[in-house]
C-alpha cells in the first residue's frame, strides 16, 4: 500500500469491480482509450487480471486501486508497468472517476507512482502517453514535471480510427532534482 496526502494506492480486491465499473462504463471516461465503455463482464475481467498479475514473480505490472482516505471510496486506478527490466524503464497510467476530476487526485496518484517507480523499483526512466485531445491528462503530465518528448503517430486504434499519442518522460536524475535529492 502506498499512502499520500489524500489518497492511498492499494492492491485490487475482488469487490472493487463495482467501483471500477462506476467509471469504466462511462463513455466520457473511455473516449480516448482503446477499451470501453466496459460491460460488467469486462470490468470484472480487468480486476481479476490485475489481481492475478500481482501474484506473478517477477512482477511487471503494478495496478492499484486509488482510494480517497477520508471517505474510503475507491475513485480510480493507477498503474506502473515495467516495460524493460534491463533498461529499468516503466510506464505509468491513471484513471479517475469523473466526479473527482479537477481535484488533483490524478496528479497525486501520478506522483505516488513516480516515487514508487524510482525509489522502490529503482527505475531509470518512466514515461506516459496520452491522446493529444486529452488536455486534462496532458496538463497532469506537465504538472508532475514530465518532459514532452514527442508525438507518436497513429499508435493506438480507437473506435473512431487511429490516434496519435503524446509521449512524456522523466529520468531518475530529474526526479531526484525535483525531490531536492539530486
Amino acid at each position: 500500500m502506498l499512502t499520500g496526502k489524500r489518497i492511498m494506492l492499494r492492491e485490487f480486491e475482488e469487490e472493487d469491480w463495482k467501483a471500477v465499473h462506476k467509471y469504466a462504463s462511462q463513455e466520457i471516461v473511455s473516449q480516448y482509450q482503446p477499451w470501453g465503455p466496459n460491460t460488467e463482464k469486462e470490468t470484472i475481467a480487468y480486476v481479476h487480471e490485475a489481481m492475478n498479475e500481482a501474484k506473478i514473480n517477477p512482477r511487471v505490472r503494478f495496478a492499484f486501486a486509488i482510494v480517497e482516505t477520508q471517505s474510503e471510496e475507491m475513485i480510480g486506478a493507477g498503474e506502473l508497468f515495467i516495460r524493460s527490466s534491463t533498461n529499468r524503464e516503466g510506464e505509468i497510467g491513471y484513471i479517475i472517476h469523473p466526479a473527482y476530476w479537477g481535484s488533483g487526485y490524478a496528479t497525486e496518484a501520478a506522483n505516488m507512482l513516480f516515487n514508487f517507480g524510482f525509489s522502490t523499483l529503482r527505475l531509470h526512466r518512466i514515461f506516459a502517453t496520452c491522446d493529444p485531445r486529452n488536455k486534462a491528462s496532458e496538463k497532469v503530465l506537465k504538472k508532475i514535471g514530465m518532459t514532452l518528448e514527442g508525438r507518436i503517430r497513429e499508435s493506438i486504434l480507437l473506435k473512431d480510427g487511429w490516434r496519435d499519442s503524446l509521449l512524456f518522460g522523466m529520468l531518475e536524475q530529474e526526479w531526484l532534482l525535483k525531490k531536492g535529492l539530486g
